[in-house]
């Protein structure tokens, strides 16, 4: 079975894992989303190459015939069933437990399995073959009466089962005659009864799930895809801190060998700000109350200062980039790497960003803790960062490792940062602080107008003074710098449009860079050339090339950071949030009114 990002997420917002069409779990990292990945097969080549592959969990059929997959419906939870040639099928319900317990969400660093026999009796074997320090050797292991010690990790885990261990510790093929439960988890004792456990375990995961769906305002169109998206959102929040990270993965090459391999496992500000806006459409008010708890932490650790673009999920600042040299690489195409950049990186928008985050809370009667007149005092000095920096050369959100330049986005989101302080300040009732903020949001807007309009091509352009074009452009809309019945605008988008589009998908940028030049599309960029399609009037196009997209997806109804020009293949890292956040935006926007039913 040739790799492919065809995967399948579970999680519950503290573990998270990707699992095949082969059912098997071949991506989970512990004791976090960026630890060591004692699930590492995804990134060490395909387990059909060598009988001794490691960093997978299987469970295999004997003569097995195929394999189907489904989540059930409005959950994380993944049912795969297997079935031989003789027509005997087992099933396996994946999942990491998450529910409301003794006032608390319940939500461990935990894995469950339950295997049942559906019809016949399938023969099958279990391969449970954790690695350690990235992918370097199997983890250690030490077997006790019902469970087995994965040891050597940044995490010890312990499986406990009412199957018997010699038949999962020496793969044994065997009658799966009984239910199977298998729970993976930290090194503790499970000190009730497995099965009925894993069982309630499993419904109240369902009833969560299930619960929260309901509070989501969702379009009358594209439903499922929209829930799926935004489930899949979810699981990449680290609830302990309020963290998002960008994607679940790292160094899935944005085309094949091409050397962009980053690691997505780490909270970028951007990505955050465009989750919890999304989210913020469906009415998700959870997600953005937990982010701006971990925003407020980087506010009070900047002390006006310098504001990285990313930082850790536990807020660490450091992220050192390295190599995991025991790891081959998705594919092979190496290399693998842990730790990013551009936490080095200057990168201005970061400030608009946060602010564009915050400043709901200044307006939403629903939260708990609505924002006071003190967290507009912590946020002044990110705005005078803002205005500080809005004509400085930057790395630019596509994160330019080889040269800076002063980017018309990020000077867009320091002009944003400016103008929403001052909407802020006017609903706090503190008149001379907005005046003083739209002030300053009118200088900003007045540079950016005369310095990133280029009058020769009659349109804006991606640098101050320069030429380039790029589709974050197409964000001026968005974050309303201009109209969209603007003749700048519609300039602008036709430009972007003719310059960057690629069939039905836009690049972000058509120019060479520290890599050469890109060879895949970016979907977000696809998803924002359809929302400024359906603002300057082409709905139908943009209908179109919205059911493009969706018909891209995998079988979990999600997409990956890049896709092939010719739309055969998805590429980089996976699920990526900015993609899901386009699918979210552009299905609120294009689709039927709930009225037109009603």
């Amino acid at each position: 079975m040739t790799q492919s990002l065809d995967l399948f997420p579970i999680g519950n917002c503290a573990a998270s894992g990707l699992i095949d069409r082969a059912g098997r779990l071949v991506w989970a990292c512990v004791p976090r989303v960026d630890g060591d990945p004692a699930f590492s097969a995804l990134l060490s080549g395909d387990p059909d190459e060598h009988a001794d592959a490691q960093g997978y969990w299987a469970v295999e059929l004997e003569d097995q015939a195929s394999v189907r997959q489904s989540y059930l419906r409005n959950t994380p939870i993944l049912v795969t069933e297997i079935t031989d040639k003789a027509g005997a099928v087992a099933q396996v319900i994946d999942f990491c437990p998450r529910y409301r317990q003794f006032g608390r969400i319940y939500r461990p660093m935990a894995f469950i399995r339950l295997i049942r026999p559906i019809f016949g009796v399938p023969k099958i074997r279990i391969k449970l073959r954790p690695t350690v320090n990235w992918g370097e050797r199997p983890a250690d292991r030490t077997n006790g009466s019902n469970h087995i010690r994965f040891v050597g990790g940044e995490m010890t885990l312990r499986m406990t089962t009412d199957a018997p261990i010699s038949h999962i510790s020496g793969e044994r093929l065997f009658r799966l005659e009984e239910p199977v439960s298998m729970f993976l988890g930290p090194d503790e004792g499970f000190d009730a009864d497995l099965t009925a456990t894993t069982e309630r375990m499993l419904k109240e995961t369902t009833a969560y799930w299930r619960s929260w769906v309901r509070t989501l305002s969702v379009p009358l169109e594209w439903q499922e895809a929209v829930i799926r998206a935004a489930i899949t959102l979810k699981l990449c929040a680290h609830e302990e801190t309020g963290a998002i990270v960008a994607a679940l993965t790292t160094s899935i090459p944005e085309h094949e060998s091409s050397q962009r391999n980053w690691d997505y496992r780490y909270c970028w500000l951007r990505d955050a700000y465009y989750v919890v806006q999304a989210l913020n459409r469906l009415g998700a008010a959870d997600m953005l109350e937990n982010y701006l708890g971990y925003l407020r932490n980087i506010i009070d650790r900047s002390k006006g200062g310098h504001v990285q673009p990313l930082y850790g999920v536990g807020l660490e600042p450091s992220l050192t980039e390295r190599f995991a040299e025991h790891l081959a690489g998705y594919r092979g195409m190496g290399p693998v790497r842990v730790g990013n950049q551009a936490h080095e990186h200057l990168q201005h928008d970061v400030y608009g960003q946060i602010v564009l985050s915050t400043v709901q809370a200044f307006f939403d009667e629903r939260l708990f803790r609505p924002a006071t007149v003190e967290d507009f005092c912590s946020l002044e000095p990110i705005g005078d960062r803002a205005f500080e920096l809005h004509d400085q050369p930057d790395a630019s959100l596509w994160e330019f490792r080889g040269r800076e330049n002063v980017h018309t986005y990020s000077a867009v989101m320091c002009w944003a940062a400016c103008d929403r302080l001052g909407n802020a300040a006017a609903k706090l009732g503190l008149t001379d602080r907005a005046d003083f903020w739209n002030d300053r949001a009118a200088t900003v807007r007045a540079t950016i107008e005369e310095k990133a309009w280029n009058k020769e091509l009659g349109r804006f352009a991606a640098t101050f003074g320069g030429d380039e074009l790029d589709a974050s452009l197409l964000q001026l809309v968005d974050v309303r710098f201009v109209s969209p019945d603007d003749p700048r605008m519609a300039a602008t988008i036709a430009a972007v449009e003719k310059g960057l589009r690629r069939g039905p998908y836009m690049l972000r940028y058509a120019i060479p860079d520290d890599f050469g030049e890109p060879k895949t599309a970016f979907n977000i960029c696809t998803f924002w050339l359809i929302e400024a399609l359906h603002l300057s009037g082409r709905s139908e196009e943009a209908r179109t090339l919205f059911e493009e997209m969706l018909e891209r997806r995998t079988a979990a109804g999600l997409l990956s950071e890049d896709i092939a020009f010719d739309g055969a293949e998805l590429w980089g890292n996976y699920p990526q949030t900015y993609s899901l956040v386009g699918l979210i935006n552009c299905a609120t926007m294009l689709s039927r009114p709930w009225s037109s039913v009603r």
